[in-house]
């Protein structure tokens, strides 16, 4: 266990400068009285041109369970930021980001990104979220249409029903939910890895915070109902499913697309599961790339 931890150790170091070259920071904003946020964005002066206005679009980077932020978004970091203004915000519970609100729901957690954007003074962004992440992202963008200009969800089955969570115990042989996404032994993170994707061992930072993030697993708002409510967004959103996700079946991707409207497209990654940002990186940032430069 302690060469694990080490070696964990050994890629927040990778980590940090692997960020730092593409020229993001380590950052902290308390957004409100009650809740600070750690992110990694640009420094005012690289994101700024010399009469204070951007230079560049900006994106938000939003993670799911598991590690934090720039474990899960770092492939992407690297090959967006020359193009954006890149932000990877650790969601509250995750990383080093605290609240003492007693909220837990992802509506929170958008409220959260929405107030870090303003205190870096961006008024507009899309957004790029992730499984979990992908619920905060919908929110998001649903409650500031006028803020998010383009939406990628990825893995992310904002559809879901009381159900769907019974199939993925059965598939994963767990008997609770938060036994395969909040692992607490070797045992059952090795279960959610080979369940999710080939990715390497994080097992202490699944241990960190577990009983906030159990709650914010319990706190969702979305996937309570048999009939899911959603909404169409205003904004162009890009789906983006692998056809071998064993967490939400790619039948959810096609179903999402028609519940988000005709601004809606699906992209689906061949040989690809629910880890795709991490899985096949490389044709993952070229679907949204393309996404976020064309023209809507």
């Amino acid at each position: 266990m302690s060469s694990c931890f080490s070696l964990v150790s050994l890629f927040e170091s990778f980590l940090r400068c692997s960020l730092t070259a593409s020229g993001l920071s380590s950052q902290f904003v308390d957004v409100d009285v009650d809740t600070t946020v750690h992110f990694w964005g640009p420094t005012p002066s690289s994101s700024q041109s010399k009469n204070g206005v951007s230079k560049k679009s900006s994106i938000v980077l939003i993670h799911g369970f598991g590690p934090h932020g720039a474990w899960q978004w770092r492939q992407q970091v690297s090959f967006l930021a020359p193009y954006f203004n890149v932000y990877v915000p650790d969601l509250v519970f995750f990383g080093e980001s605290t609240t003492k609100s007693s909220e837990r729901s992802e509506i929170f957690q958008a409220e959260v990104i929405g107030k870090l954007m303003e205190k870096v003074g961006v008024d507009k962004y899309s957004v790029v979220g992730t499984s979990y992440g992908g619920f905060v992202t919908y929110r998001l963008a649903e409650m500031w249409p006028e803020r998010v200009e383009k939406v990628v969800v990825a893995s992310s089955g904002i559809n879901m029903r009381p159900i769907d969570n019974v199939e993925i115990m059965k598939k994963a042989d767990v008997e609770t939910i938060d036994e395969l996404m909040l692992p607490e032994t070797a045992g059952q993170l090795r279960k959610l890895l080979r369940f999710a994707a080939n990715i390497s061992r994080v097992y202490k930072l699944y241990r960190e915070n577990r009983k906030e993030k159990l709650e914010l697993l319990e706190g969702l708002t979305l996937g309570k109902n048999d009939n899911p409510n959603i909404s169409p967004l205003h904004q162009d959103v890009l789906i983006i499913w692998g056809d071998q996700d064993n967490i939400f079946p790619v039948d959810m991707a096609k179903e999402l697309k028609e519940m988000l409207g005709k601004k809606a497209s699906l992209e689906v990654m061949k040989k690809a599961s629910h880890l795709l940002q991490i899985q096949q990186a490389r044709n993952f940032n070229k679907i949204i790339y393309s996404f976020l430069c064309a023209s809507s």
